[in-house]
């Protein structure tokens, strides 16, 4: 029997039923918010862990015993061949939990000590975010808007796995969805269903891929094309074409900042003159996770913060730390918020990349226009309280040496 109490909310047991375990690990996980699941075995025991604001959170271990009944458990809810344990499979669940629809995506692994299994928790009732609540500063949220108030051309959105690209996306869809607006999306997969908005699930298998699925989409009159990710230079051509065409194209990259989007495209095989003519402007972001405020405390910047942070020090400046409560199960952080810089191309920018100009020069050019770095952008929020400089320091370590 494994028995362990979360705070004062959650009990999890295991007394040689999975059913109940399983259940109960998936109820904790949605109650803490929790974005995947993995459920890992090692040597002596099986290690379950939950990833909260974009850190993994150790829950309990099992017995190894009970490894094998939970696992097989998880394949059958999620219709996988609970007799193949050699290869990788994917499973899905739809479970009610709460009054709220959650959309859970199973992926199993075999290692050594037997199956890896990780959930991937989509709450649908989570899905329904708009741009003003995504925490773009003011000057930022107006500069994107004039990229997609543009009736063609392409803007891409940047950033590592999970720093919320997607939601960005869905949001900026959100705001464009009108009824005389023909919207096509192209995803890997559908993560949330948009009402009014044609969304189509690649499937690699059946020879759906980005590409094929794109050269089809053209042929569906649309006026907006979302391709969740340019991963190959077949895609990002067609994407060009598109956005040169008359369609206004929205897509995600994954590069470490905003310029560093156009040094990808140009690696691709776009050509300079192309890019230049198509792209209208790029968001590079970054997702730091929220104090909890609850818990939080005020106190005096040291003189080696302010440094990190481009002040003087001139007078007391005050900053945040997360000390950890009941409320934040002793993180001291409650969510996650985005830092984002938003690159506008203008004719100078197209010049730069027509003679492919370096990533410093068009960052100088950008910045005499008002360009605010992803760091800068993070400052911001650490001096309005809304996070720590630690958290600022751990997810942008490139940005913080411009």
């Amino acid at each position: 029997m494994l028995e362990r109490k979360f705070g004062s909310k959650m009990m999890l047991n295991v007394e040689g039923q999975s059913v109940g375990f399983v259940d109960d690990l998936l109820n904790l996980a949605v109650q803490r918010r929790a974005s995947d699941v993995h459920i890992e075995p090692m040597q002596d025991k099986t290690r379950i862990r939950i990833r909260v604001d974009g850190m993994l959170q150790q829950l309990c271990d099992l017995p190894k015993g009970d490894q094998d009944a939970v696992v097989s458990r998880i394949k059958i809810i999620s219709s996988m061949d609970i007799t193949e344990k050699r290869l990788p499979q994917d499973g899905h669940l739809e479970k009610t939990i709460a009054d709220r629809l959650v959309d859970f995506r199973i992926s199993s692994m075999p290692t050594v000590y037997g199956e890896k299994i990780v959930i991937r928790i989509l709450d649908k009732t989570n899905s329904y975010l708009t741009l003003n609540n995504l925490s773009f500063s003011n000057e930022n949220l107006d500069a994107y808007r004039n990229l997609f108030a543009n009736p063609h051309g392409i803007v891409l959105v940047t950033g590592p796995t999970g720093s919320g690209k997607s939601t960005t996306l869905y949001a900026t869809l959100g705001e464009l969805n009108k009824p005389e607006i023909n919207i096509i999306t192209l995803e890997d997969p559908v993560e949330y269903q948009l009402p009014g908005v044609n969304q189509i699930a690649l499937n690699n298998k059946a020879g759906l891929s980005f590409a094929s699925g794109l050269r089809a989409v053209l042929r569906q009159d649309p006026d907006i094309i979302m391709v969740g990710e340019i991963r190959d230079e077949e895609t990002a051509r067609i994407a060009v074409q598109a956005a040169l065409t008359g369609h206004l194209v929205l897509s995600t990259l994954h590069t470490n900042n905003a310029v560093g989007a156009i040094t990808r495209l140009l690696d691709m095989g776009i050509e300079p003159y192309l890019l230049a003519s198509c792209l209208r402007g790029v968001v590079g972001q970054r997702l730091v996770r929220k104090v909890c405020y609850h818990c939080s405390e005020k106190y005096e910047a040291s003189p080696a913060e302010l440094a990190c942070l481009h002040m003087t020090v001139n007078g007391s400046h005050y900053l945040v730390d997360a000390t950890g409560c009941t409320e934040c199960y002793g993180t001291g952080f409650n969510g996650r918020l985005a830092v984002q810089e938003v690159l506008t191309v203008n004719e100078e920018i197209r010049t730069l990349i027509t003679r492919r100009a370096t990533e410093e020069e068009i960052i100088a050019a950008a910045t005499k226009n008002g360009f605010c770095g992803l760091y800068e952008d993070g400052v911001k929020k650490v001096l309005a309280g809304a996070t720590t400089l630690g958290e600022l320091l751990r997810v942008s370590e490139v940005e913080k040496k411009q």
